[in-house]
């Protein structure tokens, strides 16, 4: 059995990075892990996430002897992610904000950083914003309510334009936010919704985020690491399964997984 990549993430938004990376890897067999019983990690404390997720990771390595974990979820990378690599004897790739390509495309040179609450607030993305935007305006905000929306319209819910106005609007209505061309997706799932946060801004942004890149790196890490001939079916495991989790099936299987199991 060829073991599988394994890509992690409190909820759905990590098939944003599963997604570039299967285009990238066609043939290679996907775990995709959703901690929806600790659903969302972005109104969590620092120290629940730095707990729960190698934990969890454990548990999912033992199960499903992965060749390389993806954590696809900012907020437990900023956290947890130097746990999670001490824990686990093997390559783990983490996400972080796409601060430094925002800034090197932004003309204005003021960008905002649309994240978690716990994401935007941590010392990681200071950091960031000093070493690759120090010339730049970097504005910050966090909404779980976005969170909320990507994964209601993962299910197929309806979901009103006003709340990725309102996300949006985060941004955009601090002082200097008038200034903003470039819109950092510090969250994984907010690029599943790229497109409606486009139709509610009321001016033309970029919308950046690190998926393309972790792909990369995925495939320069398992390089000449043999594949299965055909991929096969992917699977998804959740921590709780319920009709939520359920309802997600359609769209999970647009990416590949259609196996759902629980954890």
């Amino acid at each position: 059995m060829h073991a599988p990549l394994l890509f992690f993430d409190s909820g759905v938004g990590g098939l944003s990075v599963l997604a570039a990376t299967r285009a990238l890897l066609p043939r290679a067999p996907l775990v995709y892990a959703a901690d929806s019983a600790g659903f969302p990690y972005g109104t969590k404390s620092e120290a629940e996430i730095a707990a729960r997720v190698p934990a969890l990771l454990g548990r999912l390595a033992e199960r499903y002897r992965p060749r390389l974990v993806v954590i696809a979820c900012n907020t437990a990378s900023t956290i947890a992610l130097p746990v999670v690599r001490a824990a686990l004897d093997l390559p783990v790739v983490g996400t972080v904000p796409a601060i430094k390509p925002a800034a090197l495309a932004s003309r204005t040179r003021a960008i905002g950083v649309l994240g978690t609450e716990a994401t935007v607030r941590q010392a990681y993305v200071d950091n960031l914003a000093r070493d690759f935007a120090s010339d730049c305006l970097v504005l910050r905000h966090g909404s779980a309510d976005l969170v909320a929306a990507a994964e209601a319209r993962l299910r197929g819910e309806p979901v009103e334009p006003a709340r990725f106005a309102g996300a949006l609007g985060g941004l955009l209505d601090q002082p200097g936010g008038e200034r903003i061309d470039t819109v950092v997706l510090a969250c994984t799932h907010f690029p599943l919704v790229a497109t409606e946060l486009a139709a509610a801004s009321p001016r033309p942004l970029r919308f950046v985020d690190g998926a393309q890149g972790i792909a990369r790196r995925v495939a320069a890490l398992t390089e000449g690491q043999a594949w299965p001939e055909t991929a096969g079916a992917g699977v998804a495991v959740f921590t709780r399964l319920g009709a939520a989790e359920a309802a997600l099936a359609p769209a999970l299987a647009r990416f590949g997984l259609t196996r759902i199991e629980a954890l």
